[in-house]
C-alpha cells in the first residue's frame, strides 16, 4: 500500500477532484489541511516548491498538483506508481 499524502485547503475544487480520483481507485491517503498562512502550507511549499494546493506525494515523491495527478492517470502511469512499481 503506497503512502499517499495530499496537502489541501477547504473549498478547493482541485483538492476535491484529486481526492475523488484517489478514492475511486480505493487508495488510502493522508490529508494534510494546509490553508493559506498555516505552518502546514509552509511545509507544503518547502517540500514541493509550489505555493498552490493540492500538492500530492506518493511514497515521499512529489507528484504535483491535481492536473499532474490527472495527467499521470490519463497516461496510464498512476496505477503503477500506486502499486509500488
Amino acid at each position: 500500500m503506497p503512502n499517499v499524502e495530499i496537502y489541501t485547503q477547504p473549498w478547493c475544487p482541485y483538492c476535491s477532484r484529486a481526492k475523488t480520483l484517489l478514492e475511486r481507485k480505493q487508495i488510502a491517503f493522508h490529508e494534510i489541511h494546509a490553508p493559506s498562512g498555516s505552518a502546514e502550507r509552509a511545509e507544503s511549499v518547502q517540500r514541493s516548491g509550489r505555493s498552490s494546493v493540492p500538492q500530492i506525494f506518493i511514497d515521499g515523491v512529489h507528484i504535483g498538483g491535481c492536473d499532474d495527478l490527472m495527467a499521470l492517470d490519463a497516461k496510464g502511469k498512476l496505477d503503477p506508481l500506486l502499486a509500488g512499481a
